[in-house]
């Protein structure tokens, strides 16, 4: 439980001004009703005859009771709006604290990403909500130990004996409580797994809605979709009834002590021990003490589902970082705008050369080496499942390594997903990521360059044209995914994106596969002549080939061959195979453009 707790404390001292207000804002919400208890019991002493009885002193007594409940109201009000700033400043932390680490964190972050982007966003909601609802139940615990604390003296005072039968029966839900703690942390851990399977499981639906229609998919999907939510149904069910028993115990334990202190007080109310006054402050401050079991218990059980919250959110760091990571900091701004972001740092030593060797990943790479000079233009080519992809991400430190070593104009490179970032490198990957935002945001992603950057970006991918098309210019938002552009736009919009970056080394991986062949030919023109020196492609098409320096045949995950085109078309018998297949293939592509 050590992570677990970990995070609870930093979550609370982060911005420990605020929690600490927020702490003394509640306090007085367990602590008033100690005076409401003291007047009912003056007031009903009063009544029965216990205390000389006047009209006006018992009138007095029951204003002073609504007005201490009046008082405990606005404090409610008060501490709650306050309370809100800091929970959700504290999920803001974690999540933001998780997103770093995916984002900027040593190593590869595909090792550690959940299998879907809904499982991931269910960490971020659900688990978030659990760690810092765990951290949040502390000052009810500490209010209602409090309350206890000076109601129980009190209450001794008046008999000890009803005050010890008042006790117990709180202690058996507590040792409860605890007893249940591994059947709590299963249970929840199996409700939240399930549940982010159906959240993930639904994003997959909207995002495939056209192949499950075109497949006539869609009473199948509808019935995986019903198989989720049952098992995620049943899993809930068993984690809510574990929760619901034990407040079903605390609430048991309530019952139950009233009715022993009702037993107990009759004979000692006929024997003049017991007054109705204090019969009235044992019925009120009961329903305070409950609380105090009801805090543990809640407190018991929130316990466990903070720790696999925990466990859950600290997997999508960094193999270096752990709970201490995951809720370190206090930058978090709920009400201002937060500093401007700092410039990207200065990357020296510009590109020489860039070397790997012996560059492995088990079952798809065997021991390829890499050697890229300025001012060269590289063209990695291969049968599909080759292993083409594999090695330039495997280069840029987005998978991990099983053996290799990576160098940096002589110099080795460490971490190279946190070496070969931009301006150094720029990546424009196989599958186009583009976000339900204006086509500015989309190139930019925060880059503090001007719309010209923008624009000669665009020119260079071969976009200007679609550009002038566009009412909103550089403002078009092209949907979730860039759904509102072609499969070609969307590809040259992510060539433009790694262009504005202006890189040493341009890593493009199957970018023109839904280009027509002019296009194409001219987008490899304009990238050779006026982009970034140095170019590293993953392709097959016979423009990106021709165009090459240096081209590297892989064939299963080993290199078949290695030199210009012509020279592989002499001696590398794969690069032939290739070759022709992509020939007969442009071949039928053009006739069928033609036949359009």
């Amino acid at each position: 439980m050590r992570p677990v707790m970990l995070v609870a404390t930093r979550l609370a001292t982060f911005d420990l001004r605020r929690y600490l207000i927020g702490a003394l804002l509640w306090l007085p919400v367990h602590v008033i009703p100690l005076a409401g208890g003291l007047v009912l019991q003056q007031v009903f002493d009063r009544i029965s005859g216990h205390r000389p009885a006047a009209l006006e002193a018992t009138l007095w007594l029951c204003a002073a009771f609504a007005g201490v409940e009046l008082v405990r109201g606005v404090v409610i009000v008060v501490a709650w709006t306050y309370g809100v700033y800091w929970w959700n400043a504290a999920a803001t932390l974690l999540r933001a604290n998780v997103l770093r680490s995916v984002l900027t964190a040593r190593g590869p972050a595909a090792a550690r990403l959940p299998h879907s982007s809904g499982e991931g966003v269910a960490r971020l909601r659900d688990d978030v909500a659990d760690a810092v609802d765990f951290t949040d139940e502390s000052v009810s615990l500490v209010g209602t130990t409090l309350f206890a604390a000076v109601a129980l003296p009190i209450m001794a005072s008046i008999d000890a004996l009803i005050t010890l039968v008042l006790v117990l029966p709180m202690l058996a839900a507590g040792v409860l409580s605890r007893s249940m703690h591994r059947v709590v942390a299963r249970l929840h851990r199996r409700a939240r797994r399930l549940g982010a399977a159906v959240t993930a499981y639904v994003g997959e639906v909207f995002g495939g809605v056209l192949a499950l229609k075109t497949a006539g998919a869609e009473l199948a999907a509808l019935q995986r979709l019903r198989e989720h939510n049952r098992r995620r149904r049943d899993a809930a069910v068993r984690d809510r009834m574990a929760t619901d028993l034990l407040d079903a115990a605390t609430i048991t334990t309530v019952e139950l002590s009233t009715g022993l202190v009702l037993l107990l007080a009759a004979p000692a109310m006929r024997g003049g021990d017991f007054t109705v006054g204090d019969l009235a402050l044992f019925t009120s401050y009961l329903g305070w003490l409950t609380a105090l079991p009801r805090s543990i218990g809640t407190t018991l059980y929130r316990l466990p589902q903070a720790a696999v919250a925990t466990e859950r959110l600290t997997a999508l760091m960094a193999p270096h970082e752990d709970a201490g990571t995951l809720s370190r900091g206090a930058d978090v701004w709920l009400h201002h705008d937060p500093p401007p972001a700092a410039p990207p740092p200065p990357h020296p030593g510009p590109l020489r050369v860039l070397e790997a060797r012996g560059l492995t990943v088990r079952g798809a790479l065997h021991g390829v080496d890499l050697r890229l000079e300025r001012g060269s233009f590289t063209v990695i080519t291969g049968a599909v499942g080759a292993g083409k992809s594999t090695l330039v991400r495997a280069l840029l430190g987005l998978l991990p390594l099983d053996e290799g070593t990576i160098a940096w104009n002589g110099a080795p490179v460490a971490d190279p997903g946190t070496f070969l970032v931009p301006g150094r490198t720029a990546y424009a990957g196989q599958v186009p990521r583009l976000f339900s935002a204006s086509l500015r945001e989309n190139l930019l992603l925060g880059r503090p360059a001007s719309d010209d950057d923008a624009r000669r970006a665009l020119e260079l991918a071969v976009f200007e044209q679609d550009l002038a098309e566009m009412p909103d210019g550089l403002g078009t938002v092209v949907g979730p995914r860039g759904v509102r552009l072609s499969g070609g736009q969307v590809q040259r919009a992510t060539a433009a994106r790694a262009l504005v970056r202006e890189p040493d080394l341009l890593v493009v991986d199957d970018l023109s596969s839904a280009l027509d062949v002019e296009t194409e030919r001219l987008l490899w023109e304009r990238i050779a002549g006026r982009g970034p020196e140095t170019v590293l492609v993953v392709s097959h098409r016979q423009a990106a080939l021709e165009r090459a320096d240096q081209v590297i045949v892989l064939d299963r995950g080993r290199v078949a061959g290695r030199g210009r085109l012509d020279e592989l078309l002499d001696g590398c018998p794969e690069m032939r195979r290739l070759w022709h297949a992509e020939l007969i293939a442009e071949l039928i592509t053009q006739e069928e453009q033609t036949g359009a």
